[in-house]
């Protein structure tokens, strides 16, 4: 009697399984920049020193290489040379097969600021040549830009 049980139970147990329908995993690349999960950050008026800024390809393996082209919009208070300096090169980040992070790189230089004035640095991710989302995937596409605060 109990095998004739644990039979029926493990019959019935196979056969739900069995009608379960197969999930697909989510699969979406998208580019992504944030500082410990924010969006927006600030930075103290007296750094000086370089910053890597990381840029995030969230995606299965690429065999391909991807270039992602970026900006940074200064505000009225912040002037390169004097409050910061770009080390990247170029606007566009090259993630060659397997690379899933970049950084953008901003040295900090130490000088006070007019707190009246715009002192924010954005970085915002623009395009690339493989049409892969830019930020988050849903309708906000957070984390598509990065804005720094010097304070």
């Amino acid at each position: 009697m109990k095998k004739m049980l644990l039979l029926m139970g493990f019959m019935m147990m196979l056969s739900v399984s069995c009608n379960k329908e197969l999930e697909t995993p989510y699969d979406h690349p998208f580019f992504y920049i944030h500082q410990n999960n924010d969006s927006e950050i600030t930075v103290q008026s007296n750094r000086n020193e370089p910053v890597d800024y990381k840029v995030y390809l969230s995606t299965k393996t690429q065999f391909e290489p991807v270039t992602l082209t970026y900006e940074i919009i200064v505000g009225d208070g912040l002037k390169e040379g004097i409050d910061y300096e770009i080390l990247n090169t170029s606007s566009s980040l090259l993630f060659k097969p397997g690379y899933v992070e970049m950084p953008i790189t901003i040295r900090w230089i130490n000088h006070p600021i007019q707190e009246e004035k715009d002192n924010t640095l954005i970085i915002r991710l623009l395009s690339n040549d493989k049409d892969i989302t830019i930020g988050m995937p849903g309708p906000d596409h957070k984390q598509s830009s990065l804005k720094i605060t010097k304070i």
